[in-house]
């Protein structure tokens, strides 16, 4: 497999991570502030964000900072799937086509 293709997969891995953290903290949101299911779903989007940072760290010790922050935009796409996946939240062609222009312009950078 190209190197470049294995930091691109990584990096993308990374921000799915980063981006589960928004489904913890949503359902945290529908739970009795401070309750036993609040608490738990709190300590899950601390401990996904503390994986995050340990990914994180390690990616800028082995990437560029300008390629690694590229990705960074992906997190916003898997939001938008996630969102839809677990909470029933639509999807729409406007929410469709700035995922594209994220795609196009990770792609458009990579080629430069």
């Amino acid at each position: 497999m190209k190197k470049g293709l294995v930091i691109g997969l990584g990096l993308t891995a990374i921000n799915f991570v980063y981006a589960c953290s928004s489904v913890f903290t949503k359902m945290a949101s529908r739970e009795a502030w401070l309750s036993w299911h609040w608490g738990l779903w709190m300590a899950g989007t601390v401990g996904v964000m503390g994986l995050y940072a340990v990914l994180w760290q390690q990616a800028l010790a082995r990437v560029p900072l300008a390629v690694a922050y590229m990705f960074r935009g992906m997190s916003l796409i898997f939001v938008l799937v996630l969102s839809a996946w677990f909470f029933g939240e639509s999807i729409t062609a406007r929410n469709v086509w700035g995922a594209v222009l994220i795609v196009f312009g990770i792609v458009l950078y990579s080629r430069t």
